[in-house]
Parts: C-alpha cells; sequence; structure tokens
C-alpha cells in the first residue's frame, strides 16, 4: 500500500523531530511531502512552505503545537486522509474531534517509533 505521508511542521534543523521523522520515512520507502516554516530541502525531500495542492496524501502527521495548528484545519480536511498522527505534544482534542467527525482515523503516536517498529 502507498502510505504516501505528509509531515507539517518540517524543520530544517537535523535535530528536530520532524527532521529525524522524515529521513525515518524516506529509510523506510514511504513517498514524503514536507511543510515547514522555511523552504529548503532535508536530503532530497523538498519542504515547502504555504499550503501546496495535493492530493493522494494517506497519512498526514503533525509537528506542529495546537495552538500553530488552526489555520491548518480546513487545508487537512480538504486534503481527506486517511489518517492524522498527532506526535507528542501536538494532542487537540478539539481538531481531532473535526477529524473523526469527517471519517478521518485520529493517531496520538510518534510516528518514527511506529515506522521503526513496523506499525505504520
Amino acid at each position: 500500500m502507498n502510505k504516501s505521508t505528509l509531515v507539517i511542521g518540517a524543520s530544517l534543523r537535523e535535530n528536530r523531530y520532524s527532521n529525524i521523522c522524515i529521513k525515518t520515512l524516506v529509510a523506510a520507502h514511504f513517498p514524503v511531502t514536507a511543510i515547514g516554516l522555511r523552504e529548503g530541502f532535508i536530503d532530497e525531500i523538498k519542504v515547502s512552505t504555504g499550503f501546496p495542492d495535493l492530493r493522494n496524501i494517506h497519512t498526514v502527521t503533525l509537528y506542529l503545537g495546537p495552538e500553530n495548528q488552526k489555520p491548518w484545519y480546513e487545508y487537512i480536511l480538504n486534503l481527506n486522509p486517511k489518517r492524522v498522527i498527532f506526535n507528542p505534544g501536538t494532542e487537540n482534542e478539539g481538531f481531532q474531534t473535526m477529524l473523526a467527525t469527517a471519517g478521518i482515523d485520529v493517531i496520538e503516536g510518534c510516528t518514527i517509533v511506529m515506522v521503526q517498529s513496523g506499525r505504520y
């Protein structure tokens, strides 16, 4: 199954979990798209800014705190992913309820651990 993944909150800084997550997904051969505050590259993955027109996103994994997620609600809902992963520190009950109501699976977990343990 093609679990194309959108990482929102991607950081160009190598010590950030979003950066490590992208490298982990690539190493496990998952297609990755990344959006962050600054454009650039994480290895071969281009980090875009804003709200690019994307299609066929299976999973959105969040690296934004709850207070920074609001501008993303409509965008993520319109992507209609199969699931949204709330990494530690990103849990947001209100947004999680909106996603579940839209039929999108909500997962609270660490994407890096999920990939490394084969549960992705």
